[in-house]
């Protein structure tokens, strides 16, 4: 699963709405509010216990190309794909997860925090990578610190980054999309506020377009 493979399913979106949803009765109002706000990809993470219908209602939304994060065991991916997840995350490398997805003909982007796991991930014929959890793990500083040496992987940067510094890791030539989950936060979906998704989302957009010049 190479670069270009990931790049294919995420139809060129570079923001990924990382998204941790409770209650599978908020996917449909939260696909509309995202599809709104005008991206095109989002990650579900597997850490609920209705994970899986969330998966199925926003994955046949229409308007979006859904994903499944939190992946931990061979077992989750394989629910995951069934429930219509078209790419697989996870917070490490897990060789078993890995080998998991290739069986089913998804992309699966591991976790990294180390070049030695970056170096796993390679060996298993994989150059994309999640940075996790990148800000606190040193931010841009660490991510151009791993790219150096390893100038033909790409980086999605997942952990504690905002729309202040999204625009920041974006510019950075080995990122191939970021992560967040700044636009569709637990206490907004509790509250059912839709429409402030839709702004920070819309935002968020913004901020990832490239400058004119």
């Amino acid at each position: 699963m190479t670069a270009a493979t990931v790049a294919r399913v995420l139809d060129g979106a570079r923001l990924m709405p990382v998204l941790t949803v409770p209650d599978p009765g908020t996917a449909g109002p939260l696909a509309d509010a995202l599809t709104a706000g005008g991206v095109r990809c989002a990650e579900v993470t597997f850490r609920t216990h209705d994970a899986e219908q969330v998966l199925k209602t926003m994955a046949s939304h229409g308007g979006l190309t859904v994903g499944t994060g939190t992946v931990v065991t061979p077992e989750q991916a394989e629910r995951a794909v069934a429930a219509g997840a078209r790419f697989v995350v996870s917070p490490g490398f897990d060789e078993e997860v890995v080998v998991k997805c290739g069986e089913l003909g998804v992309p699966v982007v591991p976790g990294i925090a180390t070049a030695t796991e970056l170096m796993r991930a390679l060996k298993a014929e994989l150059d994309t990578v999640k940075l996790f959890p990148a800000e606190p793990l040193g931010g841009l500083r660490t991510l151009r610190a791993l790219a150096a040496p390893f100038p033909g992987v790409r980086f999605m940067p997942t952990g504690g980054i905002d729309a202040v510094a999204l625009p920041g890791y974006l510019s950075e030539p080995a990122v191939l999309a970021v992560g967040g989950s700044w636009m569709a936060t637990p206490a907004l979906l509790k509250s059912g506020d839709y429409a402030e998704i839709r702004r920070l989302t819309a935002e968020a957009v913004e901020r990832s377009m490239p400058c004119p010049t």
